[in-house]
């Protein structure tokens, strides 16, 4: 196959993966499927199962049980059954069956205490890294004051941070997500660090110190300054693919110097209210 016969291949299943990450509470048959990509429906089953590592029913019934696993660890005032429906089942039964043959435990026992280890391992397919043409803009920005809860360690575990950001945050009521920002700050690449030593921060923005608290947050500040910024449309786990054009592209040719302050992620909307192909996020790279 050419090299442009596999670009335009890659991109039809590249719409695919966006067309069911946006629609997952629509009927998303084989036909559609197809059409989106503009494939024979006779060989569209096997020829994603090849792109991706499992079939296409499969996939978007692990995409729905994502969200619905996530409503579980951080939406605890819904109730299960609420998700259950929500995630396309005519019952709680079903969805039990189908929760516990993906993830090994049950809805209420995942609420309870999620193997993120386990629910990670679910979710490695073999997609190819998307080549994203990123557009770059110089701004500057204004000094952050944010609460911290330091993630240190595997990435798998970073969702039972998140959990306990999430429990930080509504229990303070001293940064509420409705007006305050949320921000993630990278202080190392996962594809090079050494699992234990991987250091990720989550923050809220705040209007006031930050009294002790249970959950071991602790008070920084984003400093202000010149960022390179660049918007990523989509999914979280994607971040790579504006993040790399970032630095391997746009700041070789750039003639700008990298100030001492990590990458990081300014989370316009958030999981699980928004579907994962509707999320936003700006990355935003500090420069002297």
């Amino acid at each position: 196959m050419s090299d442009a016969r596999r670009k335009s291949y890659v991109a039809r299943f590249e719409r695919v993966l966006d067309h069911i990450e946006r629609h997952l509470d629509d009927a998303l048959d084989v036909d559609r499927l197809a059409g989106v990509a503009h494939f024979s429906r006779f060989h569209f089953q096997r020829q994603f199962a090849d792109f991706v590592g499992v079939g296409v029913a499969r996939y978007i019934l692990l995409m729905r049980l994502k969200r619905a696993s996530l409503q579980l660890a951080f939406r605890h005032e819904s109730r299960i059954i609420e998700i259950a429906l929500q995630a396309g089942f005519e019952n709680p039964e079903s969805f039990t069956r189908a929760f516990r043959s993906a993830f090994g435990q049950s809805p209420s026992q995942f609420r309870r205490a999620p193997d993120w280890p386990a629910w990670n391992e679910r979710y490695v397919f073999r997609i190819p890294e998307r080549k994203v043409d990123v557009q770059v803009d110089i701004v500057m920005v204004e000094p952050v004051r944010i609460a911290v809860l330091e993630h240190r360690g595997p990435v798998p575990n970073l969702n039972a941070t998140v959990a306990r950001f999430i429990e930080w945050r509504k229990s303070s009521s001293l940064s509420p997500v409705e007006r305050c920002r949320t921000f993630g700050l990278a202080w190392d690449n996962p594809d090079t660090t050494p699992p234990e030593q991987f250091r990720f921060d989550i923050c809220g923005e705040i209007e006031s110190a930050l009294p002790d608290n249970p959950q071991g947050l602790v008070e920084k500040l984003i400093p202000g300054g010149r960022c390179a910024r660049v918007r990523h449309a989509g999914a979280h786990e994607r971040l790579a693919e504006s993040i790399y054009p970032l630095y391997r592209q746009w700041l070789p040719g750039s003639g700008e110097e990298l100030r001492d302050f990590p990458l990081y992620f300014h989370y316009l909307n958030l999981l699980p209210d928004t579907p994962p192909g509707e999320l936003l996020t700006d990355i935003y790279l500090p420069l002297k």
